[in-house]
């Protein structure tokens, strides 16, 4: 039973049990619907149809995920296509020092967007906006510590500070070595297969999501990964020459200059992308887990928190994760060195559009799931052997059959997966609504 709809004898005494949780002022820049479901006007229970409030709610979280997913999708295309040109046209390779570069990226994502909400209400006085943007994190970040929408006088003076560091330190340690072992593989094994193992993140999303965030197995979502998938293989195995294939880590490989020789180490080399693979499908429901409000919080709170975690990750790799660049360059495994003239230019433009990337697929994985934001993900693959197709020499890349079956597959697994999450979220909310429409009305008998 929800916490606010204990009876009486039940509740804290702390003389707040009536009061909702955001006191004082309404919200300056979220919506009122950030408010949690404590209310002292209980007849508004008896009036809510569980049907039409379920729908409308459902709606506006797609709504909002449908914007971050174009905005993900455009982002990582102009990453895929930059990183690949730094990599084959200009020879820049310097894996770690790129990963760097671009996880230390996501730190910028709270300044843009506390940018952002200001300008929304620039009439409001700094200090108050300040504070009302503190407590908004605060709030939520309590809410994803303990996993609750209604959360108790022991919860809310609780300070979230030590379990979010603790937080960002294992996801930001999963995520890098899921991006390392990208660029570890990808002078180990050929395009193809990178492209092809790589992508099995979204079945490894499905398989975590169902021990970890206790998602039903259905055989339509099933289906729908394994067509991907399916598709996946189909562009990276066809004919002609090897995909471009962007890493969710800021790396690119594939496309006409890409390496054709056979690697001397292409069985291992596929060990460690399938771990790779594994381990990104851990880490994107390992955020969804750990670091993500609980299901019927606003999806402006969400996107806010949501872009607040990643800087968190940004900041850790900023002040953390430089300890390996002198190591690796005194032992001659890489040798630091920065960019110069164009691939400084093209290495600004592919860091910065992975940021936006990054951001955006944190968002939609908030809002939605992660195996629909990892399957989300695999339509790049079809925009960017589109957009090869209208790229000038020498970076064209003649779009063939093969990616145009395999595309338009994992198109259709895409918007099967879509509608299937979008049922199962809408049946969810309507359950949990129907279910405080029945506590209240036995409370008020």
């Amino acid at each position: 039973m929800p916490s606010d709809l204990r009876p009486p004898l039940h509740r804290h005494h702390d003389g707040r049990s009536q009061q909702p949780l955001l006191t004082g002022k309404p919200p300056a820049y979220d919506d009122r619907d950030d408010l949690p479901a404590v209310s002292p006007r209980r007849s508004t229970f008896h009036e809510r149809d569980p049907d039409v409030l379920a729908a409308r709610a459902t709606r506006q979280r797609y709504i909002y995920a449908s914007f971050f997913l174009v905005l993900s999708l455009v982002s990582f295309v102009v990453q895929t296509e930059t990183a690949v040109y730094i990599a084959n046209e200009l020879k820049w390779r310097k894996s770690y020092c790129m990963l760097y570069f671009t996880h230390g990226s996501w730190s910028l994502l709270w300044l843009v967007q506390l940018a952002i909400l200001r300008i929304q209400k620039w009439h409001l006085p700094w200090e108050p906006f300040w504070k009302r943007h503190v407590q908004i994190l605060t709030q939520t970040a309590q809410m994803v510590e303990h996993q609750t929408l209604h959360l108790n006088g022991f919860q809310q003076k609780k300070s979230p500070v030590p379990y979010m560091i603790r937080t960002t330190a294992f996801v930001t340690c999963c995520l890098t070595l899921a991006g390392g072992s990208w660029y570890v593989a990808v002078n180990l094994t050929t395009a193809s297969d990178l492209t092809a193992i790589y992508n099995c993140s979204a079945f490894f999303a499905y398989v975590f999501s169902v021990p970890l965030l206790k998602e039903r197995v259905r055989m339509s979502k099933v289906a729908a990964v394994a067509v991907a998938i399916i598709g996946v293989i189909i562009v990276a195995y066809g004919p002609g020459v090897a995909p471009k294939h962007g890493s969710k880590s800021g790396g690119g490989a594939g496309g006409p200059k890409h390496p054709t020789n056979e690697p001397a180490a292409r069985g291992f080399g596929n060990l460690v992308i399938a771990i790779g693979s594994m381990l990104y499908g851990f880490y994107e429901v390992l955020y969804k887990k750990v670091a993500c409000p609980p299901d019927g919080c606003s999806p402006g709170r969400g996107m806010i928190f949501a872009n607040t975690f990643g800087s968190l990750i940004g900041l850790f790799t900023l002040t953390v994760l430089w300890i390996p660049l002198p190591i690796l360059h005194i032992t001659g495994i890489e040798t630091f060195e920065l960019p110069r003239g164009e691939a400084a230019w093209m290495l600004l433009i592919s860091v910065l559009s992975n940021a936006t990337f990054s951001g955006s697929f944190l968002v939609l994985i908030s809002l939605t799931s992660p195996v629909l934001s990892s399957v989300a993900a695999l339509l790049t693959i079809f925009i960017v052997a589109i957009v090869d197709e209208l790229l000038p020499e020498p970076m064209k890349n003649k779009l063939t059959p093969s990616a145009i079956i395999g595309g338009l597959l994992i198109i259709g697994a895409f918007l099967v997966l879509s509608w299937a999450t979008y049922r199962e979220m809408d049946e969810e909310r309507r359950k949990k609504l129907e279910e405080e429409s029945e506590d209240e009305s036995v409370l008020g008998d």
